[in-house]
């Protein structure tokens, strides 16, 4: 299972940024999936989830700014990102909790990150 992650960029504080992650490869079934993000110095942390169901949970921090969807015919993902602010940057990565076909078990896989910088 591939998670190839787009959309990340410089942009101004108070300013939008789109993400988009999408599942590819011989995948039988997606549960969960999300994004994380790390700033240089800090640990990984989760930034929103979603379930193959629609059901959401946010960190706080970016609660009110931020926005995750889903496609599940597509196995894509995407955080809408508001009014961002200079420590919203960081390296962005999506995560996807995924059964192989041909297996019985779920598995978290992740794409490369994807840089976003929120500067003046």
């Amino acid at each position: 299972v591939q998670l190839q992650a787009s959309g990340g960029g410089l942009v101004q504080p108070g300013g939008s940024l789109g993400l988009s992650c999408a599942a590819s490869g011989s995948i039988f079934r997606v549960n969960d999936m999300g994004w994380y993000r790390q700033a240089p110095g800090k640990r990984r942390e989760l930034v929103a989830r979603i379930s193959s169901g629609g059901s959401t949970n946010y960190a706080d921090s970016v609660k009110g700014r931020f926005t995750i969807s889903r496609d599940n015919a597509k196995n894509t993902i995407y955080l809408q990102m508001n009014s961002l602010k200079p420590e919203d940057t960081a390296a962005y990565y999506c995560c996807a909790n995924a059964r192989r076909i041909g297996t019985f078990y779920y598995t978290d896989y992740w794409g490369q990150g994807t840089l976003v910088t929120v500067s003046s």
